[in-house]
């Protein structure tokens, strides 16, 4: 191809890009939630009210919640361990065998960090120099995780304090994008002429496997993301069709197990739409009142539809943290909850709001043992 089809091809990715609502970055797309959030504020009286939706999690699972305290609490979570940041790499290194032979498992494995978002920091580790090189640039401390095979997705639940039933009130179907070779055609090219992946070009290409210029046979098929995060290039679909009672009974039996959790997602892999619908599968992760009901970014999903979802999300998360605070659990403080966010984004704040959270733990232990007893 010439060099000015490319040029042709990546300018339409960009306008698909900027005109497909699900590539928004977060900031463009949420302007007309945050006045939602505050008429809620305003309506129940609490800028923070919502983290009091999962009093189980600090700060609701807003934003930097430990992934490793929240998996703890749940009995069908794929396994893992946690590894400090101080430990020198050759250690770590050596953990993540360690974790694999005790297990009598083999490569892959997947390190992620503690403490993230939006699959930031995830990676599949498929060799010992994976991890080598992983760990070379990760910060903070780091969960190994046992690789589950299967098919991915992402389940939003919900339950109100005192029901004896909790809801399905999303279910996304995650798909990894792959292109297929020609035997005549590069990655670059292939990637280029695919409907979707072109929005994304820049994207898989950095991300490729391969060399770009690597031209595959026919027939072969090139993965272009291997993460079920929608900003690493995995694509949603709406997936409310695989809903059953056995399913919702599943979700709902894992959700109560967990003292003072009502409201968030579970991204969750079964070895088959089959064994998804009998309620059978593992957690990957739980993502408390800032995670999404991610069948919004489903190119079927207009952005009215995906906003209404969203609204009707944040509603729910106010609803429900005012029935927490009715029964005696209050919201985060405005200042600390401030603080928690600016800690997110600035190391100096990040290190002085670890020391208080050490600080804090006796008391959340304490929390918990309340939400258990009254659960």
């Amino acid at each position: 191809m010439t060099p000015l089809w490319h040029a042709r091809q990546r300018a339409l990715g960009w306008v698909r890009r900027n005109t497909r609502w699900e590539f928004w970055p977060p900031a463009m797309a949420y302007v007309p939630v945050v006045p939602y959030v505050l008429f809620q504020s305003i309506r129940h009286r609490s800028l923070t009210l919502f983290t009091a939706a999962n009093p189980g999690i600090p700060s609701g699972g807003f934003v930097g919640e430990s992934k490793a305290a929240i998996l703890g609490n749940l009995a069908r979570a794929a396994d893992f361990d946690v590894l400090s940041a101080d430990l020198p790499i050759h250690v770590r290194v050596r953990a993540v065998k360690s974790f694999l032979a005790e297990r009598r498992l083999s490569f892959p494995v997947v390190l992620k960090p503690d403490v993230g978002q939006r699959g930031a920091g995830v990676a599949i580790a498929r060799s010992e120099q994976d991890v080598v090189s992983y760990f070379q640039t990760a910060t903070g401390e780091t969960i190994m995780q046992r690789y589950v095979d299967g098919l991915e997705f992402g389940i939003f639940y919900y339950r109100f304090p005192g029901q004896p039933e909790g809801k399905i009130f999303s279910i996304t179907i995650k798909r990894f994008p792959a292109v297929i070779g020609d035997g005549s055609s590069t990655v670059e090219e292939l990637i280029l002429r695919d409907d979707r992946a072109v929005c994304l070009a820049d994207l898989y290409t950095r991300r490729l496997k391969c060399p770009a210029g690597y031209v595959p046979a026919a027939g072969e098929g090139i993965p272009l993301a291997e993460l079920g995060s929608h900003c690493r290039g995995a694509i949603f679909l709406n997936g409310s069709d695989l809903e059953t009672e056995a399913l919702r009974r599943s979700v709902d039996d894992l959700a109560r197990s967990y003292p003072g959790f009502y409201f968030g997602r579970f991204d969750i892999r079964s070895a088959s739409i089959a064994d998804l619908r009998a309620g059978r599968f593992e957690v990957l992760e739980l993502n408390g009142v800032s995670a999404e009901a991610t069948h919004i970014y489903d190119p079927a999903v207009s952005l009215l539809d995906a906003y209404r979802t969203l609204f009707r999300q944040w509603r729910l998360a106010f609803e429900i943290g005012a029935a927490n605070r009715k029964a005696g659990f209050q919201p985060m403080r405005l200042r600390e909850f401030v603080r928690l966010v600016a800690a997110q984004q600035f190391p100096a704040v990040k290190k002085q709001h670890a020391r208080r959270t050490k600080h804090d733990d006796n008391r959340q232990g304490e929390e918990l043992s309340m939400i258990a007893d009254g659960r």
